[in-house]
């Protein structure tokens, strides 16, 4: 028996034409089952589920991959023409490129600290001419595990000073230009929101742009992602039994970065520009305390209210430098607030602002799986960010609707003449379990959302 392993669907003839297998298959509760037939290992995926989409196919070759994987199989072969057959209703090359990106997804794992890590990556052939949609497929699927291997990384390894290095590594000898900002720059630059969060780190903090000309004459587009690349709360300390997971508050940048890493390696015909602030949110004796006054470049004026809403604080300046450099279109991206992880739990994210752009934005999300939902910057909401000692606070003094107000926050940062999108992560960073094509740690959200959502905007 070799080490290949088939992939069919319930409609083939191998199935119809044998009860016995086709019992078998109709009383799995699973998607798909391995079976022996005539000394060569097939797996068959059901396909009797009324709702197709292309998330279901990518969700389908995850399971199967992640599966196969397990069982140390070499290879895995499915024809072209039987996943245009079982997803009929769908284009066949979107077809092609979504069971790519799962299969390739769905083997993901992030084993850089196990000692006994085996890790078996079952490859896979889609026999027909669809050579094209198989590799986009593989460059969408990569550029998503770079996001997911930034947001597992561990703090000590990757932190303001070094996350700099390691996107200088993963871009090298591509078409972008890496601009990196040190403490010294950025005093300069006066981005004091960076400068104030990320006082009580042993570490400098940075500012990354990394910029990408795929076609100058199309509108910029500016990414913004937040790097906290360790989160304690600062002096308003977080309370929790594992706090672990607050190495993944860089998320958004993360995001930014496999965003970039999709449009260079598909050379995407836009004009882009990603912003990274980066920095980590310490307490120290050097710590920003709550009640002290930001002055940004602006002029505007924010108090802290609280040290552990310092992803805005660090924001700020980056909508700030995307005015400088006249930035058409903006979206930020972050892992924000609780508040939105209560408002749509964790298979969505809220996008904010304009809100033709964010339809535009659901859209793509529901066609590539980085879900988004349109939520509202609710104008009475607004009042609750003033301070007694400054232009602003940095919190709400509502106790509730904590993810518009943090939005709220952030578009007065927003330059006048750019059309702005914001979205809040936090529900999206990790799976607490390994499903369709997503592993039990960070998910790489945002990645495809903000490529594909550059392209949109720029056609």
């Amino acid at each position: 028996m070799s080490n290949v392993v088939k992939i069919i669907f319930s409609d083939d003839a191998l199935v119809t034409e044998n009860n016995a297998v086709k019992n078998f298959l109709d009383n799995q509760k699973a998607g798909h089952c391995s079976l022996i037939i005539k000394d060569e290992q097939y797996v068959i995926v059901k396909t009797d589920d009324k709702k197709k989409s292309l998330e279901k196919v990518r969700a389908t070759a995850g399971n199967i991959s992640r599966d196969l994987s397990s069982q140390k199989i070499e290879k895995a072969t499915v024809q072209g023409t039987a996943l245009e057959t079982a997803f009929s209703e769908l284009n066949k090359e979107d077809v092609a490129v979504a069971f790519v990106e799962g299969w390739e997804l769905g083997s993901y794992q992030f084993s850089a600290y196990k000692s006994d890590a085996e890790s078996t990556k079952t490859a896979i052939e889609v026999e027909g001419d669809l050579h094209s949609a198989v590799e986009l497929g593989k460059i969408r699927a990569a550029a998503t595990a770079f996001s997911r291997d930034l947001m597992n990384e561990l703090s000590d390894v990757l932190n303001p000073e070094t996350y700099p290095e390691v996107l200088k590594q993963q871009f090298e000898g591509k078409d972008v230009e890496i601009t990196v900002h040190g403490k010294e720059q950025l005093e300069e630059m006066e981005m004091n929101g960076l400068l104030t969060v990320n006082r009580g780190s042993k570490y400098k903090p940075s500012f990354v742009e990394i910029r990408y000309e795929g076609d100058a004459s199309k509108p910029l587009v500016a990414l913004v992602g937040k790097g906290v690349t360790f989160d304690t709360g600062g002096i308003s300390l977080k309370s929790g039994k594992d706090l672990s997971s607050m190495r993944m508050d860089m998320g958004g940048s993360a995001a930014v970065a496999g965003a970039m890493q999709l449009l260079v390696d598909s050379k995407a015909k836009v004009n882009v520009i990603a912003l990274i602030p980066m920095v980590e949110n310490t307490p120290d004796a050097n710590s920003v305390f709550p009640g002290e006054v930001i002055r940004y470049k602006n002029g505007k004026t924010v108090q802290v209210g609280n040290t552990d809403a310092e992803g805005r604080l660090i924001l700020a300046d980056a909508l700030i430098r995307a005015g400088e450099l006249n930035a058409e279109y903006i979206v930020d991206i972050a892992t924000l607030t609780g508040a939105i992880v209560a408002a749509l739990g964790s298979e969505i994210g809220g996008v904010f602002g304009d809100e033709e752009l964010s339809s535009v934005m659901k859209k793509v999300g529901d066609q590539n799986g980085d879900f988004v939902w349109p939520m509202p910057l609710v104008e009475a909401y607004d009042k609750s960010l003033a301070s007694d000692y400054a232009d602003m606070n940095n919190i709400s003094s509502m106790n509730f609707a904590g993810s518009i107000t943090a939005g709220l926050f952030l578009r007065r940062f927003v330059p006048e003449n750019s059309k702005w999108l914001h979205v809040d992560m936090a529900g999206m960073m990790s799976k607490s379990s390994a499903t369709g094509y997503y592993a039990k740690s960070a998910t790489g959200y945002g990645a495809r959302l903000l490529a594909d959502y550059t392209v949109e905007v720029s056609k």
